[in-house]
């Protein structure tokens, strides 16, 4: 009946992935099997799947680049802000917050890639000087600072925004970050 080649090429390129790549290469063969038996809605439900699950491996693979807590300090990985990022536009979000031994400083760090208002906030980065606030680097990323918050924007596509009370601290918390990798995700 139907045929449908892309279906096919994704569920091929899919096949090295994990175990959780088998759940989504079945679904993927099961979309294209109710393609080709004409069952078009199932088809698209099944489509619908795959695409959750293997957004889900992207942002898993997404806060990897979350650092490490600093020596003594602890992190606590937000494993639930994912699911509000449908109702802003979609893209991708991870955030940990980081606790130092003796709870008197904290700072939380939030990435945010692939959403709209990710693209309205990087033309504020970008002209951050001209809006009075405080713009410092970290190698040759661009660092905005104002009012116990440190934004960098890379690519034009992912925000980095660290809030927390002391400057010196979402400084040294903004070196932690490997903006060089960070820049070749999704690529």
């Amino acid at each position: 009946m139907f045929r449908f080649t892309t279906l096919t090429f994704v569920a091929a390129l899919s096949l090295p992935l994990s175990a959780q790549a088998d759940e989504i290469t079945d679904t993927l063969q099961a979309a294209i099997d109710a393609y080709n038996e004409g069952d078009v809605t199932y088809a698209l439900e099944e489509l619908d799947f795959a695409r959750q699950k293997l957004m889900g491996l992207r942002t898993e693979a997404f806060q990897q680049f979350l650092p490490e807590a600093p020596d003594g300090w602890t992190r606590e990985v937000d494993t639930e802000g994912q699911a509000g990022m449908a109702m802003m536009g979609g893209g991708m979000r991870a955030s940990a917050e980081y606790i130092a031994p003796d709870r008197s400083q904290s700072y939380s760090i939030t990435m945010m890639a692939d959403n709209a208002m990710v693209a309205s906030m990087g033309a504020m980065v970008a002209n951050a000087a001209a809006m009075g606030m405080k713009v410092e680097r970290v190698g040759r990323q661009r660092v905005a600072l104002n009012d116990g918050q440190a934004m960098a924007m890379v690519n034009n596509r992912i925000l980095i925004t660290i809030d927390g009370n002391d400057e010196a601290v979402l400084m040294e918390a903004m070196e932690r970050i490997d903006f060089d990798a960070l820049s070749n995700f999704g690529n």
